[in-house]
């Protein structure tokens, strides 16, 4: 009996060992990791005075949250389109951020929600925009990416559209919160003052996710702009500035001042630079945020995940909300300048 019990307990060694002796081979086989997903919750010039140490906690933890959302979905096989829609729907669904429940007020009091995805192994993307009843704007944009011949449907139409495909619609005071509305008082305050809104936040989510098939996926939502022009559209469900991903190049979630990542087309930029002039994740994006984008005074910055798993996230404001997870480690999550991070 005890000779059996011995054999047991070495077959069974032998075969954990053989089990995670499997998952380094792949990653080292194939000079990248199995999996990727890497999220933001925006970018702002945000004073590290401001944050106690509960209130960074409760940031990072939701930041992780959503990672280890999109990780499970990965870890299982799934899909890059299905872990970025998972982890997104997270940030979505928290007041913390400017997308879904956290939305920002317009100029008329009102939440206008706008939010894209794109699949990088086929090029099909979906996007809604100046929605005001979809609880999360991201699933909506899946369903015309997959389920019309559209790329971008808009306002009623978009609402229409996603009640017919069985996307959760909410009365318009779901998006009320009383910190986004002070902030709009502000804003307004300073406007009428001719001051320059202190108020104004880059704020946006997005994430990008490498699958185990080597597929990428990204998407991003947001609220706008505090105080924006009812009917204001930015960067974030535009294909090429504030969303892009590519199979061949990299996938990309942008954050900042919408209207200079339109005219700039941020997100298609880095990965053209990519996949035209061989340049690396890191010299592209850095190039775009901190020299292209900052000369001409456009505050944001972006997450950026490369066909290899390589990830970097360049952002030229005092803070970003962002983190990445990579297979058998724990999230890593920052909000400000960070010299370890990628």
């Amino acid at each position: 009996m005890r000779n059996l019990v011995f054999s047991f307990l070495i077959l069974f060694f032998f075969t954990g060992c053989t089990q995670h002796q499997k998952e380094k081979t792949i990653i080292a086989s194939t000079g990248k990791p199995a999996w990727v997903i890497v999220v933001h919750g925006g970018a702002g010039n945000m004073d590290p005075d401001n944050f106690t140490d509960e209130k960074e906690k409760t940031y990072k933890d939701k930041l992780s949250e959503a990672l280890e959302a999109g990780a499970i979905i990965l870890k299982n096989e799934g899909t890059a389109i299905d872990a970025v829609e998972a982890a997104i729907n997270i940030l979505e669904d928290s007041p913390l951020f400017n997308a879904g429940k956290g939305a920002v007020f317009n100029a008329d009091g009102m939440n206008e929600l706008d939010a894209s995805i794109m699949d990088g192994k086929t090029l099909n993307a979906g996007a809604v925009a100046n929605v005001k009843r979809i609880k999360n704007p991201i699933s909506a944009a899946r369903k015309v990416m997959e389920q019309s011949p559209h790329v971008m449907l808009i306002s009623d139409g978009a609402e229409k559209f996603a009640k017919e495909q069985g996307i959760a619609l909410v009365n318009p005071e779901y998006f009320f919160t009383d910190s986004r509305w002070e902030s709009l008082q502000k804003a307004k305050d300073r406007e009428k003052q001719k001051l320059e809104d202190e108020t104004k936040k880059n704020g946006t989510v997005g994430c990008v996710a490498l699958d185990v098939e080597g597929n990428i996926a990204a998407g991003t939502s947001t609220g706008g702009m505090t105080n924006k022009k009812y009917g204001r559209v930015g960067d974030s469900p535009i294909i090429g500035a504030g969303t892009y991903a590519d199979n061949n190049s990299c996938g990309v979630s942008a954050t900042g001042h919408g209207e200079f990542f339109i005219r700039n087309v941020v997100a298609f930029d880095i990965a053209a630079r990519m996949k035209y002039k061989g340049e690396s994740a890191e010299v592209a994006a850095n190039d775009v945020v901190n020299n292209k984008l900052k000369a001409i005074g456009a505050s944001g910055g972006v997450i950026v995940l490369d066909k290899n798993g390589n990830i970097t996230m360049p952002f030229n404001t005092s803070g970003m909300f962002r983190g990445y997870l990579y297979p058998g480690k724990v999230p890593e999550v920052f909000i400000f300048p960070n010299k370890s991070q990628p």
